[in-house]
Formats: C-alpha cells, structure tokens, sequence
C-alpha cells in the first residue's frame, strides 16, 4: 500500500434557490458569496457585520440560471451549474479511485437544503453521482491496455440505527448486522448485497430499484424519509499482471453518503420532553458531529481525543471516510431564507470544524493470488483454534470459573467475526465474471416486472414527501377486472399488497368497466380518503384524483385515457397540494392571501403534522395504547407568555379516563420517532415492545396539570380610579365556554383600602410620575366541565410583576372559593404604565389538576379503535351544537370592559351632577339674605373638581354668573344703605338663579 501525504477533508458549501414555502413567506436572502467565501447574515441584527467563513469551493445556486427544456444552465458566471460542481469535486473522486485511493463524499444540511439535488438531482438534472458513475464508465471505455476493470455496487440505508440493503425487497427483522473486522479494525455491513455492473445504465437501474425499494420501506415502516442516510458504495478494481506475471489488483471504494436532515434537536422545540435523549432517529447525526468535532480536535494537535466511532451504526461505517485511509469531500446545502437562518449558521459551523480534519489516504494495492491465499491459510488456523481448546491469553490471579468461560466465549466471538470478515473478503475477490452475468439476469426479471403498461393504461403512482421517493411506484388497474387492494394475508390475495398502518386485508376494490373507474372501500372500518374526504361508499375517479388509502399510502390516479382535469385540480399534483387538501377537509384553512407571517409559518406546522398525527393515531390502535392524538391551534392570547404568535401543539387524550396533555411539537415529533421504534419492534416481532417499562413508553406521560380556559380583565378603569367588578367567562382554546370567574381590580391605597368616589380621574395623564396601587381579588369560579374536581387553581401576571402569580389550589368542588387578594404598587407611573392601562389586560388563567385514576371495567374491555370511534361519535354532535353559539374573543371582552369603564364613568359623573344640582336648589331657595356667594362657590367646586368635561364647562359659566352674584351682592348692600334696589341688583340675582337653573 502507498502512503498519500496527510491532506484536509475537501468542504464545499451550495447555496439553492428560494422554495415556493419561502416565496409565499416573503422570505428575505440572508447568504452572500464572493469566490470560496461565504457571508451569513442576522436576520435580527440587520446592522451587524455578516459572519464569514471560508471554504474550498462556495457555489452560488440562488439565481441566475435558465431552464431550457428541464435543464438548468447559468446565465451569469456566478452560477453553479450541476457539471461545475461534477468538475471540482466528482471528478477529483474519480481521478482518486483511478490511482487506488478510496474516496468518500457526503451530503450534509437541513431537510430540503437541496442535498438530493447536488448529489442525486432531478430529472435531467443529474447530480454527482450518476455524473460519476457515468464518467467512470466512459473512462473504463476510453482505456487502453492490458487492465481488466470490475466495477461492483451497493447500496444500504441506515433508519433509526437499522441498516436496510435497498439492493432486496427482503430485509431481515432488525436490519443487516454490522460487524468489525478484529484484524483491520475496520466496519462492515454483513450479508449486503453487492452487484456487479458492467455499464452505467446498469447502475442507473439498480440505483432505480434501490430507490424503489427505499420508497416501499419507507411507507411500510412509517419512515421519514428526510431522516433516513443513503450511502451508495461503489467498489472499482483495476486488475493487471506486474513485471514477475502475478496478477496484482488495485482497488477503491467511492462511498456516496446522502446525509439524513441535520435539524438540531433544540430547533424542534424537543428539548422540554422527558424522554428527548430516548431516540435513536437523532443518534447518528449527533454522533458524527462528536466524530467530526474529536477529529478536528486531534487535526489540530490535540493529544488523548477518543473518537466515538462506535457510537452509532453510520459512524462506524464512515469511519474509514472520516478519519482513516480515504480521500473525503463534505458538500454543505444551504437554504437562502432568513426563516432558516439558525439551521443554515449550523450547517456552516459544521461544514467548518470538518474542513479541519486531516486523513492520510493510501493506494490499495496487493496481489490478488497471495491475498486469497493468505486469506485461507488464517481461516484455517482461525477453524483449528476455535474447534479445540482456546489457550486463555492474559488472565489474571483469582480470576473464577465464570469470569474465565466469559474470556473464553468472547475469544471464540472474535475468531468466529474474523472468518466471515476473511470470507466476505474472498468472495469479493473471485467470480466477478459470474456475479456480472447473475446481476444481469436480475436486471432483466426487474424490467419484465416494470413494464411499459403502467403508462399507456389507469395506474396509481405514489406521492411521497421526498420528491426523490414520488413517481417510482406504479399499481395498474386493468380493464374488465376488479383491482383488489389489501394485504398479503388476505383471500383472495389482492391485485395490489400494501402493508403498514390502518391497512385492512381486503382494503378497497376498483373496478374498470364500461370507460369508467370506480373505488369503494373493501370492508367496514378501511380508511380511505380521495381528494382529503373519508370513501364512505362508490367513487368515480377522475385524472389525477388523490388517494390516500391507510394512515401514509398516498397515490395520484392518472389516466392517460380520459386525461381532462376537473376543476381546481392542477396539472402537477405534488406531496403539498394534497397534504392542504386533507388539511382543509379536516377544517383548517390553507389560503395563503392575506396571511401574516406568523400564521404562515402555523399553517406549514400544520401541514407537517397532520399526516404524522394520523399515522401515530393508526399505530395507537395497532398496538392498543388508548390514546389519541389531536391537532389543536393555540393562539397568543391563550398563552401564558404575552406577544407569542399562534402555537400548533397536539393535544394528548387518555382515552380510559380522559386525563390530557399538551405537547408542544418537538415533544410530539421526537415522541413520533421513539414510537416508530417502538412499532418496528412490533412489526419485527420483538416481544420488547410488550415488556416497556411505563417511564420509557413514549405513549406515556405522568399527569400534569391542565389548563381549562382563560379569561381577561382590560384595564382602561385604572386610567380613570375606577374598580372593575365582573363575572368573566372562562373560554378554552377553541372558544368554547368552560366556566366563569368572578374577579375584582379596584384602585387603592398602599394598604389595600379602597380609594373613595373622589379619587375620580379625569385625566389619566394626572397619573404620571405619582405611585399608584390596585388590588386583584379572585373570588369564586365556576366549571362546567365535571372531571375537573381534583384540584382548581387561577395563574396570572400583571405588567408589575416579575414572576407568574398562582392562587391557591382547591379541590373536590366545581365552584372553588379561591378568596385571593393581592396589592400591585406601581412606584411611579409612566406613560408605560399608562398605555398598558389602556391598551393591556391581564389574562387569568384557569387550571385543573389530574390524577391518573383508574378506569371503569366495561371501559377497558374496548379496544382503543372502539373508544376513538366512540370518542368521536360524543364529541361531534357537542361540537355541531356550539357552532351556532357566540364565542367571547378577547375583542369581546375588550369591548365588555370599555363599556364596563364608560358605564362607571358616567354612574360617576351621573352622580356629582346631581349634587351640584341640588345644591344649586339648596342655594335658590334660601331667601336672598341667606346667599352666601362665596361658600356657594366652594361647594360647587368641591364637587365638580375632578369632573368631566361637560361638568367643567358647565362649571365656567356657573363661575362667571358667580361675579354677577358678586357684583348683585355688592348692590344689594348699596341699596340697603341708601334704601332704594339698584337696576344692576336685581340683573345680576336673576343671573344667579339661571346659574342654577343651568344645572
């Protein structure tokens, strides 16, 4: 083997076009390239210098480009098309495994990145890896010389630490095994099917095959394809005779790796679930990151760094890519969108460490007689020493009987994975002529399977999230005959077998007869949906019909006989089309006009989860978990955090005793992956998954508290001194009522007394920079619903407080006396202060407690499928009832308090006219020599100080007829002395009286 110098991982970082999510979202650009440099900008901190980071190769894919019959070619010199991205990284893995290095590239980045489309493309857009193998191939043609070329392909997909061979339809329970070479140290995947090809169309259809069987698997297991790694490894051996005639054998591997979705656990929000380490669907990405961070660690001349290869099923397999004998290459997929921005700043830190790591790559060369020979002598001896009496190495003083016969098994284990690690090098070693011929064959049998007919006739086609995974399965229906459609198990055997979740032996049936294509469902209870609604009887299908039989077979109906399009359906029907479709048949709103960002971004959770909540829920029946899943819309007003835009969560039912919970989604989709596990054990036929322990069951939570409703107080009354004193309706978060409460805010003094009725405000203004005091009191509340009796509490927070205030909990009673009382002090008021009085509330927030009681006998003798049923059959009449009710909004119960403080407002003013009436009275009847101006004035103004603004007016004038009176007294004491009335006397006592009369 010859030595390459120790050189850098190659990192190259893609930058792809906005996507029609980001386009509806207006999304803003948020990446720059300049040469092999490429800038990250914040898009909260607008005003900060971008984050740079330098790399081999920065390739802009954003814009800039044509599409000239399906291919996209560039327009200016700054984009990448897919061949300049062949040229500088696929060639270089070429022109390595030409010279006998092994060579390994890896696709890494957030779900739809645009990974598959750099490697893999589309359509005639063809990635890295057909481009290889097609180039390879023209290579071998172009040669000249005495060299014999083998070229063999493989290819595997790691799902939830379980490797499928994508080579087979029949995968053992539990995945291939993988096992480590004791004398290389090197991982390998045993029993893999490896094929030789001879051409690169014969790659091409196996890679059509492994994809197919990939998309099956997928749907059978309830796999998220996104999660899934896809590593293609092609063996290609140069075979020549040296200068002694021994025939020597250089040989490479190019390992292409299809990285799962990077997500970052924390993005999910999973990082609340008790369970959040529980899962292996995260493990292997995490691993490699600890892999790529210890390697850069020891690039960098770190000393004592343990690389944790072995801690999970791809990083053992890369181990060889990563840190060993291989030329690796690492492309990084980015999104443009500032609606990504922390999973693309992630990416570009990742794609940074590993530009770091150094590997020492060597020319794999050996002759090939000597190496088989070797192989056989040691498999020999290897035969001898373990059918005899294994000589214990290395024992120490005292060790016991037990402790020895375990050193003896472990040994007989070691010699046991050396023989088939020798075999499997052996067999890889002879009859490529053979294996060629036997691929061949299978290639022939698998055309014959995927005829031409299921084009030019009525087929289904499959949808998948993936669009590397739509398009590749294709069911025909013939004409004259009735298309069965079920599982294997059933009788007669069905015309198209599905497996996988809520899949019935005898499912539906289509029936072609007289130019017309009918579907009903084959039994009672299959759940069969076309164009988002449940196939209760007979349905016509139309081209391109949407059909979803089962929890996740989703198909498009096409029909090249009658192509014409009903209306509203399009010409392209995708994954996401149908996805609103189902979405909007089941209630929520996908119109994206008129939408903000913050309910664009709920719809696509909304989008996302839906499907996954109908196959948890099919998984909850199968394996008989009595719960059921639920998507609910959460908006801000509902949450106890102020300014949270709409949150999509999945409430969580008890279906034996109707305890609930609320899971945020990352709890529910980190939740949703252990499940899968769970059920692959099922399917595998693990008893494992009957054994659970209660703590690690992802079905199960421990009880927790729940919120029954919520209800506001708006504070415009504290603007102005006045209590507020009202009976609220408590409203859950589909604004159904649940309950009222009887709360109190009323202004007061530092001691919690009572401001009196003088205390009046005209001006909220006259707050400002004096303290101010208000008391909450909560008294009484009443539930309707009768399950929530363990316990009752009230949670809230005014502008004041730093902490969430919770009353005390009362049980056994749906009319809890919480009897709260509390004190805000505010120390001085600012206009803050002011605008949250107008403007704010305070949102109280009811909760119930829960006790995980046990159910009633009958109950449990129902299976969860009978209870959902059951479950649905209650709540939908309820629902249809309340439909027709007035539901309080939060604009409802603003509007209540503003009428509640205007009301006051008036009471009091209501109040203080009268009394100046009457002492306007109090004045006019006492007789002329009893007028006393001064002490009339006093009163009045005493009264009317902190009236409104038609009291002030009316003061004005009562003050200016006030001068007259003063002027008419002044002339009736004249008069007196010199004992005639004066003309200005009695002018000014007629004024006076009109003074009153005012009032």
């Amino acid at each position: 083997m010859t030595p390459s110098k120790g050189e850098s991982v190659k990192v190259a970082v893609r930058v792809r076009p906005f996507n029609q999510r980001e386009k509806d979202r207006s999304a803003k650009l948020i990446i720059r390239m300049e040469g092999p440099s490429t800038y990250i900008q914040n898009p909260e901190t607008p005003n900060e210098e971008p984050k740079m980071f330098a790399f081999d190769y920065s390739y802009w894919s954003h814009d800039g480009y044509e599409d000239v019959d399906g291919v996209l070619e560039a327009r200016t010199q700054k984009y990448a098309t897919q061949r300049n991205v062949f040229d500088n990284l696929g060639q270089g893995v070429l022109d390595n495994a030409f010279e006998g290095y092994n060579c390994s590239l890896f696709a890494y980045g957030q779900t739809g990145s645009g990974k598959s489309f750099s490697m893999v493309g589309y359509g005639k857009n063809r990635g890295i890896v057909p481009i290889t193998c097609d180039e390879l191939f023209q290579a071998i043609q172009r040669a000249t010389g005495n060299t014999k070329y083998e070229v063999t392909f493989s290819m595997l997909e790691i799902y939830n630490e379980q490797v499928r061979d994508l080579l087979t339809k029949d995968n053992p329970r539990g995945g291939l095994q993988v096992r480590q070479n004791p004398k290389l140290g090197l991982f390998y995947v045993e029993k893999l099917k490896k094929v030789a090809v001879g051409s690169y169309n014969e790659i091409e259809r196996r890679m059509e095959e492994g994809t197919a069987n990939r998309t099956v698997a997928s749907t059978q297991m309830n796999a998220t394809s996104s999660r899934a790694h896809t590593v293609v490894t092609i063996t290609f051996d140069q075979i020549q005779k040296n200068e002694a005639g021994q025939e020597t054998k250089k040989s490479s591997s190019i390992n292409l790796v299809d990285l799962a979705g990077s997500e970052r656990a924390d993005s999910t929000g999973a990082t609340g679930d008790r369970l959040k380490e529980g899962a292996n669907i995260n493990k292997s990405l995490s691993a490699l990151g600890n892999v790529i961070s210890a390697l850069a660690d020891l690039s960098m001349g770190k000393k004592k760094v343990l690389v944790p290869y072995r801690d999970s099923v791809l990083t053992k397999l890369l181990m060889s890519a990563l840190g060993g004998n291989s030329k690796t290459i690492m492309i990084a997929a980015l999104s443009p969108a500032d609606i990504n921005y922390d999973e693309t700043l992630s990416t570009l830190r990742y794609a940074d460490r590993a530009k770091k790591i150094k590997n020492k790559a060597v020319v794999n060369e050996n002759p090939i007689d000597k190496l088989i020979r070797e192989l056989r002598e040691e498999n020999e001896r290897l035969k001898q020493a373990a059918s005899g009496n294994l000589p214990l190495q290395n024992t120490q003083p005292g060790m016991n009987s037990e402790e020895l016969e375990e050193m003896r098994r472990k040994m007989q284990e070691e010699i046991r994975e050396q023989l088939l690690a020798n075999q499997q090098l052996m067999d890889d070693n002879q009859g490529w002529d053979q294996k060629l011929t036997e691929s061949r064959k299978e290639v022939e049998l698998l055309e014959k399977e995927h005829g031409s007919t299921k084009i030019n006739m009525p087929h289904f086609v499959n949808l998948n999230e993936d669009p590397m995974l739509s398009g590749v399965i294709h069911h025909p229906v013939v004409k004259g005959k009735v298309t069965l459609i079920g599982r294997k198990d059933a009788d007669p055997k069905p015309n198209i077998v599905l497996t996988g979740l809520s899949i019935q032996k005898q499912h539906a049936s289509v029936t072609y007869d007289n130019d017309e294509i009918v579907i009903k469902p084959g039994s009672t209870g299959a759940r069969t949906k076309v164009n988002g609604a449940p196939l209760t009887g007979e349905r016509k299908l139309e081209h391109h019909d949407r059909v979803l039989l089962g929890s996740n077979h989703l198909y498009i109906f096409v029909n090249p006989h009658k192509p014409d399009l009903m209306e509203g359906t399009p010409e392209v029907v995708d994954w996401d089309f149908a996805q609103k479709e189902i979405a909007e048949q089941s209630g929520f709103a996908t119109a994206q006009a008129g939408m903000s960002k913050d309910q664009q971004k709920a719809q696509e959770q909304v989008l996302e989860l839906l499907p996954m909540i109908s196959e948890i829920n099919a998984v909850s029946e199968e394996l008989n978990k009595y719960r059921h899943f639920e998507l609910v819309l959460i908006s801000g007003g509902y949450q106890e955090e102020k300014d949270k835009g709409t949150k999509v969560m999945v409430k969580v039912k008890n279906l034996l005793n109707g305890n609930l919970w609320m899971w945020e989604r990352g709890k529910f989709m980190n939740r949703r992956y252990m499940i899968q596990e769970l059920y692959q054990k099922y399917i595998d036929g693990d008893e494992g998954y009957k054994n659970i322990k209660q703590d690690d069951d992802p079905f199960y939570d421990p009880t927790e508290d729940v919120m029954v409703g919520s209800a506001n107080v708006f504070l415009q009354s504290l603007s102005y001194a006045l209590d507020f004193d009202d009976k609220l309706v408590i409203t859950d978060y589909k604004g159904q009522e649940e309950g009222s409460l009887y709360v109190t805010v009323t202004p007061c003094t530092a001691n919690g007394q009572s401001l009196d009725e003088d205390s009046f405000i005209e001006e909220p203004q006259e707050l400002l920079g004096k303290p101010y005091y208000f008391k909450i009191q909560i008294r009484t509340c009443e539930i309707n619903n009768s399950r929530f009796t363990k316990g009752t509490y009230v949670k809230y927070k005014t502008y004041a407080d730093e902490a969430i205030v919770k009353t005390r909990v009362v049980k056994e009673t749906l009319s809890p006396e919480f009897n709260h009382s509390r004190v805000v002090a505010i120390p001085s008021v600012t206009q803050d202060h002011l605008d949250y009085f107008d403007n704010g509330s305070v949102t109280f927030f009811v909760y119930a407690c829960q006790e995980d009681t046990p159910p009633n006998p009958s109950v449990k003798k129902l299976t969860t499928k009978e209870l959902r049923e059951m479950d649905g059959q209650m709540t939908a009449p309820m629902l249809r009832r309340q439909t027709g009710l007035p539901r309080m909004t939060v604009s409802d119960s603003q509007m209540k308090s503003e009428i509640h403080t205007l009301q006051k407002k008036f009471d009091r003013l209501d109040k203080k006219e009268k009394r100046i009436q009457e002492i306007c009275k109090q004045w006019q009847d006492k007789p002329r020599d009893e007028q006393e101006f001064e002490a009339f004035m006093r009163a009045i103004s005493a009264v009317a100080f902190s009236s409104g603004n038609k009291l002030k007016s009316r003061v004005r004038l009562i003050n200016h007829m006030i001068q007259a009176g003063k002027q008419a007294a002044a002339a009736q004491t004249a008069t007196q002395k010199n004992g005639r009335p004066s003309p200005t006397t009695s002018s000014n006592s007629a004024k006076s009286s009109k003074a009153c009369a005012v009032m």
